[in-house]
């Protein structure tokens, strides 16, 4: 386990918040869940069938089961639910019948204050996790959209902070605009501070250094520069630059002398998600990173999704990092 990973789970014990597991029927969600809640990490509310949750062996003492189908709130949610999606069209009974579906019903829970976060997403497509957080959640004061970042941690680098970088956005934004590309721009600079604490020195990432080539791709990088500046003047964000002249001090002196960020970056702002989930996997694959994510960020509160593909140990990772979103908001 990381001294990243280390930070946030201690940040969590300190001020545990409820979170919602909506796959209460998922084996390796339990598993994370039993270590959780030993380790006083987090408070849990478990969605699922209540035999099931039961039948696993599992130690969940101190969690909350909630079966859909018999919970007892289900038709004040209901009407809560319809209200908010009313300018949808969404009737009293749609709505009702939603609320059997545990990513609906998690995200509700989160909604009206009964959790502070969610994770899902072991047994369930990322849009099928989204969908409803982007309904009925939205995104916090300020944020145009959701996007998503990972927290690399590189062993034995220098570059960074330690060797630890948050990369963004490599899960949602296919190719983002320039108004959307300073946007994700800026909510990685507010994750970065509060996930790995430090202060956020952001590069957008691009083929050109402050105009070395000239077309329309590093122009979209430098236009999302100037919005990003006027977004969030106080933090220290800078484009377009090339990776290395981003993190490698001499490139950095070198490529953009008059950078404030050149040859010190800690964010990474990929030009679109092609750039974006290349690299972070070039980096954990090659570099032997540990990658945490993706992370969702932008949202009113924290909802995140996991890989088909997780163990328990994501899932718990997971968990502690949704935490400390949550203890932000």
């Amino acid at each position: 386990m990381s001294k990243f990973l280390d930070s946030v789970i201690e940040r969590a014990k300190n001020q545990k918040k409820t979170i919602v597991l909506a796959e209460g029927d998922d084996p390796r969600t339990l598993e994370a869940a039993e270590k959780v809640l030993t380790n006083g990490i987090a408070d849990l509310i478990i969605l699922g069938d209540a035999e099931t949750i039961a039948a696993s062996g599992r130690n969940l003492e101190g969690a909350r089961i909630i079966d859909p189908q018999s919970f007892e709130d289900r038709e004040t949610l209901a009407e809560q639910l319809a209200e908010i999606r009313k300018a949808k069209g969404m009737t009293y009974e749609q709505a009702y019948e939603l609320l059997g579906d545990v990513l609906y019903l998690g995200v509700m829970l989160v909604k009206t204050g009964a959790a502070d976060g969610m994770v899902a997403g072991a047994c369930h497509a990322t849009g099928d996790v989204l969908r409803p957080s982007l309904q009925i959640i939205k995104t916090e004061p300020g944020a145009k959209l959701a996007s998503s970042f990972f927290v690399m941690v590189v062993p034995d680098c220098q570059f960074g902070q330690d060797g630890t970088f948050v990369f963004s956005d490599c899960g949602l934004e296919v190719q983002p605009d320039a108004e959307k590309l300073a946007n994700i721009a800026v909510s990685a600079a507010h994750s970065f501070e509060s996930l790995v604490g430090g202060k956020p020195i952001v590069a957008l990432l691009s083929h050109s250094s402050y105009g070395s080539a000239k077309n329309d791709d590093a122009s979209k990088v430098v236009e999302a520069a100037a919005i990003a500046h006027d977004l969030a003047p106080d933090i220290l964000i800078d484009g377009e630059l090339q990776l290395d002249a981003a993190i490698v001090p001499e490139v950095g002196t070198s490529k953009a002398p008059d950078s404030p960020v050149a040859g010190k970056a800690n964010t990474l702002i990929f030009p679109d998600l092609d750039a974006g989930n290349i690299g972070y996997k070039l980096v954990q694959r090659l570099a032997k990173a540990e990658a945490y994510g993706p992370i969702t960020q932008g949202l009113a509160a924290p909802v995140n999704d996991l890989s088909r593909g997780c163990n328990a140990d994501d899932i718990y990772g997971v968990i502690a990092i949704t935490a400390v979103q949550a203890q932000g908001r």
